[in-house]
């Protein structure tokens, strides 16, 4: 368990958030090794033509417990995505490509996300 935060922005076109936490063990077997990690998600995305927008949405991560030079993940990068409606269903959909400028020894260099999010907006009846 352990604490969260969020930030949230909207100035015109653009949107930018920032969600953060660290979590710690504090029951379970002893035998398990503990738990000590943060992550911070900064989300920055703007708002294009046409449902279009850029974002960036890259995961930090840090484990605590690791040894020195394994104890951060920093990527950098970012991508495109869309708004739309698949025949009758709105979706948001994105493609974020991520570099590694930073990771633990034996960890992936890069990172790919692809989203797919069905949309369900709440309509009013006027």
């Amino acid at each position: 368990m352990g604490p969260s935060a969020v930030l949230l922005v909207q100035p015109g076109k653009w949107t930018i958030v920032n969600l953060v936490n660290n979590v710690w063990s504090v029951a379970g077997s002893g035998s398990r090794p503990s738990v000590n990690q943060m992550l911070d998600q900064y989300f920055i995305t703007r708002n294009l033509k046409k449902g279009w927008y850029v974002t960036t949405s890259p995961i930090i991560t840090a484990n605590w417990n690791a040894p020195s030079g394994n104890v951060w993940t920093v990527p950098f990068g970012g991508g495109l995505g869309r708004v739309q409606k698949l025949g009758n269903q709105p979706v948001n959909w994105n493609v974020q490509f991520f570099g590694n400028a930073v990771h633990p020894k034996g960890g992936s260099s890069w990172t790919m996300r692809v989203t797919l999010a069905f949309l369900y907006p709440k309509y009013s009846k006027e």
